[in-house]
C-alpha cells in the first residue's frame, strides 16, 4: 500500500515481475485476514470468539505481511490505491505507481488484475485450511462472513458513505505519510487498517478495498462449500464502489492542498 515508502528492489520491475509481486502480496492478505475472521467465527475453531479487536489486529498484520511479500512492487495490495496513484499522476506528473514503475494503462491494468486474482486464490487457501470447518452444519452467514463484508444495518447509500470515509483516511494517509519526518513505512500501513477498523469499521466491517471484498466472494460463489448459501450479490457493489469512490476524493484532497 505504500509505494512511497518501499525502496525499489536492485532488479529490474518487469510486467510479470510486478504482477507475481501484486498477486502474491494480496494473497497472503486475504489467506491471513480471511483466516483471522475464520478463527473468530468458526465454532470449533480454537479462537472462537476472540473479538473485533482480534480481527482488527489480525487485518492489520496481514496487511504488514502482504506489503512485505509485495515489496517490489510498491505493496499496494488494494485497487484502491492503485487507482489513487493513477488520479494522483493525473494531478502530479511525478507521481509513479512504484519507484521506477510508471502510470500508465498497461500498469495499472496488471496491478488491478494481480490484485484481484491474488485475493481470490487467497480465500481459496483460506477455505482449505479451514475445510472441516466449513464442512459443518452453520449459519451460513458465518461462512460468507469469512469471505465477504456485510453490514450491520442495510443502507446502499449509507454504506458506501462509511466505506468511502475509511477509504479516505487510508488513502490521504498513505499520500502524506511519506512526506512526514516519523514516516513508518509498511507498520504504520497496519496500525493504520487496525485504527480504521477500531473506529470506522463497525457498520459494513471496513473492505475499503474493492478486491479484498470481491475476490473473496467470487470465490465463495463457486467453491463447494457446504450449506454456504448465496453470495450476498446485491451488497456486493458497496465495497467496490465506497473505496473508490474514497479513494479519489482523498487523492483530490491531498494534492488539491498541498499535502501531497
Amino acid at each position: 500500500m505504500l509505494a512511497t515508502l518501499l525502496p525499489l528492489a536492485p532488479h529490474e520491475l518487469t510486467a510479470g515481475h510486478i504482477f507475481m509481486s501484486e498477486f502474491l502480496g494480496t494473497a497472503v492478505l486475504l489467506l491471513l485476514g480471511g483466516g483471522v475472521v475464520a478463527t473468530n467465527l468458526l465454532p470449533k475453531s480454537k479462537g472462537n470468539g476472540g473479538g473485533w479487536l482480534m480481527i482488527n489486529w489480525g487485518w492489520g498484520l496481514a496487511v504488514l505481511a502482504g506489503v512485505y511479500v509485495a515489496y517490489d512492487s510498491g505493496g499496494h495490495l488494494n485497487p484502491a490505491v492503485t487507482i489513487a496513484k493513477a488520479v494522483g499522476h493525473m494531478m502530479d506528473s511525478s507521481v509513479e505507481l512504484a519507484p521506477g514503475v510508471a502510470v500508465t494503462a498497461a500498469n495499472v491494468g496488471i496491478y488491478l488484475a494481480a490484485q484481484f486474482l491474488g485475493a481470490f486464490v487467497g480465500a481459496i487457501l483460506c477455505w482449505l485450511t479451514f475445510k472441516q470447518h466449513f464442512d459443518e452444519d452453520l449459519d451460513p452467514a458465518l461462512k460468507l462472513g469469512v469471505f465477504s463484508t456485510a453490514p450491520e444495518i442495510r443502507n446502499g447509500f449509507w454504506n458506501t458513505l462509511t466505506e468511502a470515509i475509511g477509504t479516505f483516511v487510508l488513502i490521504l494517509w498513505v499520500f502524506v505519510s511519506g512526506y512526514t519526518e516519523t514516516a513508518i513505512g509498511p507498520l504504520g500501513v497496519a496500525l493504520i487498517i487496525v485504527v480504521i477498523g477500531n473506529s470506522l469499521g463497525g457498520p459494513t466491517g471496513y473492505a475499503i478495498n474493492p478486491a479484498r471484498d470481491l475476490g473473496p466472494r467470487i470465490a465463495h460463489a463457486i467453491l463447494p462449500i457446504k450449506g454456504k448459501g448465496g453470495s450476498d450479490w446485491g451488497y456486493s457493489w458497496v465495497p467496490v464502489v465506497g473505496p473508490i469512490i474514497g479513494a479519489i476524493v482523498a487523492t483530490l484532497v491531498a494534492f488539491g492542498s498541498g499535502l501531497a
